[in-house]
């Protein structure tokens, strides 16, 4: 059957409706392990909902990159896709940050009408988050390096900086471990541990995240699904970790830095 207009309208799938269904599984588990103590059916569904974004996205890059279905209007529509949801994510973190900067711009009577409060001995802003703000940055040079060298039809020098943009996230994530297990205060230690914890804990997630994004774009520069002039995938994981060095930089100067 022949079409005369640009976009893809996909084949039916059954991934869509499980992918609900193993998302509604995921949340009863969840309150099923919050409640009685009991996790299996929060790791079961994690576990299925796991192979059908696989076998999801199998089947988009089928689409795209091996019956050319996505023509420049629906890579066009894609992008903004991307773009939107960065957004979204944007807005995410503004609302950590709101919370912080209100609490601390204005401390109340209940936190000694200090900030930090003074049952609080925070992070050394010199040490360990210095090191990882130094790691992000370098990992967004790396990364550009990526995009460029594929750009230029550069499979080794792609590989490689793809290579080192992976592995500096996987340290970052490392180091950010330890600072958890060292850290001198808890999620539960007044407004200062919530907003500490949520804000760098939902930003380390997006690291991993962002990392396993990497990761399969290397298997499938791997696999040559990228050429000059199609390599959307990788851009929007190039993307979305800039968005991370950026929120990170943000992170490190608001609660590390003056918030200390």
């Amino acid at each position: 059957m022949t079409k005369n207009h640009p976009f893809h309208l996909v084949d039916y799938s059954p991934w869509p409706i499980l992918g609900a269904l193993s998302a509604m599984t995921t949340m009863i588990g969840l309150i099923k392990w919050f409640h009685l103590f009991n996790s299996n059916l929060f790791m079961l569904s994690n576990i299925v909902l796991l192979m059908i974004m696989f076998q999801w996205w199998r089947d988009v890059i089928r689409e795209s990159t091996f019956q050319g279905n996505h023509t420049l209007m629906v890579s066009m529509g894609l992008r903004w896709g991307m773009i939107l949801f960065i957004v979204s994510e944007i807005f995410f973190f503004i609302s950590f940050f709101w919370s912080f900067y209100h609490s601390s711009l204005s401390p109340s009577i209940e936190l000694g009408m200090n900030w930090p409060p003074k049952s609080i001995i925070a992070f050394n802003p010199s040490s360990i988050p210095l090191l990882n703000t130094l790691i992000l940055l370098s990992s967004g040079l790396s990364i550009t390096w990526a995009h460029h060298s594929i750009m230029e039809n550069d499979f080794n020098q792609a590989f490689q900086s793809l290579t080192i943009t992976i592995i500096l996230g996987v340290y970052f994530t490392f180091l950010q471990g330890i600072e958890y297990m060292e850290a001198p205060f808890s999620i539960a230690d007044s407004v200062y541990g919530s907003s500490f914890f949520m804000a760098t804990g939902f930003h380390g997630l997006h690291v991993i995240i962002g990392t396993t994004f990497l990761s399969i774009c290397l298997m499938r520069l791997y696999l040559n699904h990228f050429s000059t002039s199609h390599h959307f995938g990788f851009e929007a994981a190039a993307w979305y970790w800039h968005f991370v060095d950026v929120v990170w930089l943000f992170l490190y100067l608001s609660i590390y830095w003056w918030g200390s």
